[in-house]
């Protein structure tokens, strides 16, 4: 979707404008924090298993640390991208 729309807005100064308007909606708006919710989480939790794989927090009360600091620093990066989108 976005491919088209990168095509669409490089075609010609029109097709701009129209990407511009339909990116600048409350939906696409709404559309792309929910993604990049999505991508952050996963990203923050990906770093927490490399953490883990280089022998930290591996034990119970350290996965429930990390399990916290994880849903913690992703609230505070979809906040921040919430902001950054709107």
């Amino acid at each position: 979707m976005l491919l088209l729309a990168l095509d669409t807005s490089l075609s010609s100064p029109e097709g701009f404008e129209e990407v511009r308007a339909y990116l600048g909606s409350p939906l696409a708006k709404l559309v792309s924090w929910a993604l990049l919710s999505a991508l952050l989480y996963h990203l923050v939790a990906g770093v927490r298993h490399l953490i883990m794989d280089s022998g930290h927090g591996e034990t119970l009360e350290g996965g429930k640390l990390g399990s916290k600091v994880v849903i913690a620093v992703s609230a505070v990066l979809i906040v921040l991208a919430g902001v950054w989108i709107w």
